[in-house]
């Protein structure tokens, strides 16, 4: 279980705010101790951040007991090193610009008329800005210096640029500054407010990275609910995060990611944070970095004699694709982008006028192209696999008259049925395929798409964020499934616990 301190210099200083018991000075942080094997996240509001001050010596020390501080001893050094943080800001939301034009522009006196000024200072809480048209650059300079309260001075020359950078303290704050310092921290951390009973309640505390805004998400939400009910039979509190919870992994002993992943995207930068704080994380960077580029993926697959379709990597310059696809693989011929995901980005190419303009439009999207022999079966088998054993098995049945299990359609998306079964039910050829294929990439949680046509078994792809939803791949198990993979969460914070 994770413990919170909130540290200032002296006790006077939090007197505005609600009071808790997490809240220390810097010389009971001093003499604090913690149990053993716990893990500890320190937010550092000591007034004075200079070089051997009270700040930096309470976020040296943190580092020191191996606490989670913000600051960091890192960001507290940049922030002393305006090359890294003078940016130009042009490539920022316009509404940032606008709001900086009209913020430097100030009322003179002697004329009554607004006269330009080259400087503007703001502060930021958390990545949080009071005003909305701030929001972005305060979001973006929380994420590349995590400080809680920062002090940013803009400066225009030919443009505006960000002049510097410091940390500020409570005992700095105006009383409408607190209150928003206090909504902000209140965001920021739930967990400062938390009655210390209903901490203790829980070994673990498990965060699970959703996106309530997501089309089709990994788990529905009453799937989300009895992963919640399974981890807290096992004493795990499971907790749904967002985007915006970046700086809170450090609170949690693991994240699953139920948010559709993606290099190039925010669920990446979760899991390599949270591997690197040596939390417990599903999916793992490496897995995601595998499965999401499906270039790599049958590379990998072929390279170790996994048996897959007949599969061409073909580039944007290369000047015989068109002649080599056809010689090679015939019609039809599957094309796709390496990163689609959800059967997006994939097109059915039935002679050479469809396959070249395909081609020609998914190489807007991408330097290489897959092509792969076109397996007709009415449907495709789904093995979920989880630290190396099948633990579950669905057939997703072709969408009706289509020849994918979706279809996306301009207003919506149609799913073909779906039918689950024990995993000892599945022919053996199918499930070995599985977890040879998953074998290669981790010992995280995948879901192996493989199509069966007589004897041949061939793995189409591996998921590494299968999806999991209530009524299909939980309809054989049942909340079994779900005490599966929190008994694997367990199984795993205990080892680094013991570590």
């Amino acid at each position: 279980m994770s413990r919170l301190l909130i540290v200032v210099d002296r006790a006077k200083d939090w007197a505005p705010y609600y009071p808790s018991e997490d809240v220390l000075t810097f010389d009971q942080y001093l003499q604090f101790s913690a149990p053993p094997a716990s893990r500890v996240r320190v937010i550092n509001l000591c007034q004075s951040a200079r070089y051997l001050s009270k700040g930096y010596y309470c976020s040296l020390l943190a580092e020191a007991r191996g606490h989670h501080v913000v600051p960091s001893v890192m960001t507290l050094n940049d922030l002393g090193r305006k090359g890294l943080f003078s940016l130009e800001l042009e490539e920022l939301d316009e509404s940032v610009i606008n709001w900086l034009e009209a913020a430097g522009s100030a009322i003179d006196p002697a004329s009554d008329e607004r006269a330009a000024t080259h400087e503007v200072r703001i502060r930021t809480y958390f990545g949080q800005a009071e005003h909305p048209d701030l929001k972005p650059v305060a979001r973006a300079l929380f994420e590349r210096f995590p400080c809680p309260i920062l002090e940013i001075v803009f400066k225009r020359r030919k443009q505006w640029q960000i002049e510097s950078m410091k940390p500020a303290a409570p005992a700095d704050l105006g009383e409408h500054e607190q209150d928003v310092f206090a909504a902000a921290l209140d965001r920021f951390s739930s967990m400062v407010w938390r009655k210390p009973r209903t901490r203790r309640r829980y070994r673990y505390d498990l965060a699970v990275l959703v996106n309530p805004d997501e089309e089709m998400p990994p788990s529905d939400k009453v799937a989300l609910k009895r992963f919640e009910k399974a981890g807290r039979k096992l004493g795990i509190n499971v907790e749904q995060i967002t985007r915006r919870d970046y700086m809170r992994l450090p609170e949690y002993d693991g994240l699953f990611i139920r948010e559709t992943t993606a290099i190039d995207h925010h669920t990446y930068r979760f899991a390599r944070k949270a591997a690197a704080e040596g939390m417990v994380v599903i999916d793992d960077p490496v897995s995601i970095l595998k499965c999401t580029n499906k270039v790599f993926l049958a590379d990998l697959l072929k390279n170790n004699k996994v048996p897959t379709p007949k599969t061409l990597i073909l580039s944007k310059d290369q000047k015989n694709a068109v002649e080599q696809v056809i010689s090679e693989l015939g019609f039809p011929v599957v094309i796709k982008i390496p990163d689609g995901a959800f059967s997006r980005g994939v097109t059915k190419a039935e002679d050479e006028k469809t396959l070249r303009a395909g081609l020609r439009d998914l190489f807007k999207q991408s330097a290489l192209v897959l092509a792969q022999e076109y397996l007709y079966t009415d449907y495709d088998w789904r093995i979920g696999v989880l630290g190396g054993r099948a633990i579950y098995a669905c057939k997703y049945m072709m969408v009706k008259g289509h020849w994918q299990i979706y279809q996306h359609g301009e207003s919506e998306s149609e799913s073909g049925g779906f039918e689950t079964m024990p995993t000892y039910e599945v022919p053996r050829n199918v499930i070995q395929a599985a977890l040879n294929a998953t074998r290669l990439i981790g010992n995280g949680l995948y879901g192996v798409d493989i199509k069966q046509s007589g004897n041949r078994v061939a793995v189409i792809e591996v998921n590494d964020n299968p999806s999991i939803d209530a009524g299909v791949e939980d309809r054989f198990l049942g909340g079994e499934l779900y005490t599966l993979i929190m008994q694997e969460f367990l199984s795993r914070m205990e080892e680094n616990r013991r570590r």
